[in-house]
């Protein structure tokens, strides 16, 4: 079954987001010992936010990037 680039691309992305998913529960399952994990995972967000919102649509600036950057801040804030 051939599958067109936009379901592709969508289920990279559906890939993408639960491994970030994966990533985060995994830091916080780890409790303060997991603060570097969270902060990796996080920086992930950040940057593929950034990245999309430059290549692809500005409104993932303030969808993805945003929440991501408040949360890393969060969580440096916490430490």
């Amino acid at each position: 079954h051939v599958r067109s680039r936009r379901q592709r691309q969508m289920c990279i992305r559906d890939r993408y987001n639960g491994f970030l998913a994966a990533g985060l529960l995994w830091g916080v399952w780890l409790g303060p010992a997991g603060d570097a994990v969270k902060i990796f995972f996080l920086g992930c967000v950040l940057v593929a936010g950034v990245y999309g919102g430059m290549t692809a649509a500005r409104k993932i600036l303030y969808v993805q990037a945003s929440p991501g950057l408040i949360a890393l801040i969060l969580v440096l804030l916490a430490r």
